[in-house]
Formats: C-alpha cells, structure tokens, sequence
C-alpha cells in the first residue's frame, strides 16, 4: 500500500504517538471517514489533471481556417456525410467513401464537362473555382447552408458552424483519437490534398456507362439526401445502389448521355 502525505493511507486510520491512552469509538469512525473521503478527493484531482493535460495538449482533431480554400471546402465534406450516432451512419469507410464522391462531383463540376453539355448546364454557372462550385453565385445556392454573404465572401450557414464545434468537441475529448477525429481528419486532409495537387483518388464512377435502359456520361455530377423523392432533375440519372450510388446516406447521380 503506497502511503500519502506524512503516514496517511487511504482509507486507514493514521497511527499517531506510541503510547496514547485508548481513543473513543467515534473519533476513530470520524477518522477513518475523513481518510476515505480524502482518497476520493485525491483521485477526483488526479482525473482533473488528466483531463487538463488532454485538453493542453495538441489537438486530435482541427480545421483550417473557414476563409481559407482547403478550411472551407473541408467543412462542405465534413458536414455532407453522417458521423457515429448520427441518422445513415454505418461506418468510418463509409462516409470516408462518400467524401471522397462529393469531392469529384466538384471536380467534375470544374473540370470534367461531358461532351454535349455545358458548365453551367451541370453545375449552375461558369466557373475554374472550387469555392463558386460550393457556392453559386447570384443567391443561387449549390450546397445548403453553403452560400456568399453581401460582401461576396464565403460563409456558412450558424448550424453548420454549430455542429462542426460539436464534432469537434468530441473529437477532442478523451484521452486518444477516436473515430470522431478520424473522420474530421480525413477531410481537412483530403482537401488540403485537393487544393496542393488535385485530385487522384479513383472515382468509382467513371467507368459507369449504362443505368438500366439509359445511356450515360459516367462520373458523378450531383448528390443529395438519399431519400426516393429527391432528384436533381433534368439529365442527372440516378446511380443505384448495385453501383455504390448510395454513399454515407447521399444518393449520386450521373448524367444521360445524350442531354433531352
């Protein structure tokens, strides 16, 4: 047993001067309360001191700045995809995976125009910049709660901002990375990679050549809640589930190969 202060132990009454007349029953009841509730407290500290040292220490989990390329184009992935505990999670894979879909719907967006169609025929407006892509331009927005204040700077919707502290909160907690941290890290990374050097993660789709009787472009040009009534109109065609359309509970969408 490892004492504590001068002779004190947890829990045991403390042996004082060799020699003293007998002690009354209560003192010592009194004592021995004292000495347990003084463990308690010391381990109350020691816990307290851990968390502080969690909470000094780097961080598991950070984004870059919301005014930065690689700061808000992480945050369109993070808040695109469910996290643990959240409606349509399954895995870390899975909304890894639906990530890395939503990143080259942009880049498709930008950079990969099918033959027979034009930029803004998919995307909405013309434009090389990812940021407009997330954006819109003209109070149309692309991605909700994604959108250019008065000013013409980039900004995100309050609950977009709320919930990433809230993940981020959690991934910071503890002491270890968790899968939380796992998830806000591979998107800030994927899109500091994005903007360093493009993109080279395969596209599960590119090779998509046919949905059932239609023929189409390949690739994926849109993404939305996977719920039955929410479509994209127009050319998008529904990539099913036998082809992995359905990704950390978005449904991707494709586009006919020759536009109506």
């Amino acid at each position: 047993m490892n004492s504590i202060g001068n002779g004190f132990f947890c829990g045991v009454v403390p042996s004082f001067a060799h020699g003293c007349a007998a002690v009354p029953s209560r003192w010592l009841d009194g004592v021995a309360r004292w000495g347990s509730g003084f463990c308690l407290a010391l381990l109350l500290l020691v816990n307290m001191a851990q968390v502080v040292r969690a909470q000094t220490g780097p961080p598991f989990a950070q984004l870059d700045r919301a005014d930065t390329t690689s700061g808000y184009l992480a945050r369109l992935l993070i808040n695109e995809v469910p996290f643990p505990g959240e409606r349509a999670y399954e895995s870390e894979a899975n909304s890894q995976a639906s990530m890395l879909q939503i990143l080259w719907v942009l880049h498709c967006r930008v950079s990969i125009i099918p033959s027979g169609y034009q930029q803004q025929q998919v995307a909405g407006l013309r434009s090389t910049n990812i940021i407009d892509i997330i954006t819109g331009t003209g109070g149309r927005r692309q991605c909700e709660g994604f959108y250019r204040d008065d000013q013409g700077r980039a900004t995100t919707a309050p609950r977009v901002e709320e919930r990433l502290q809230y993940l981020l909160r959690i991934a910071n907690s503890g002491n270890k990375p968790g899968r939380f941290a796992g998830l806000l890290n591979f998107g800030q990374g994927l899109a500091r990679a994005y903007v360093k050097a493009g993109i080279e993660e395969a596209d599960r789709y590119a090779a998509l050549r046919r949905v059932g009787p239609v023929e189409v472009t390949g690739r994926a040009y849109s993404w939305m809640t996977d719920v039955d009534s929410y479509h994209p109109g127009g050319n998008f065609v529904s990539i099913p589930s036998s082809e992995d359309g359905s990704l950390g509970g978005n449904r991707f969408f494709t586009l006919r190969k020759t536009p109506k």
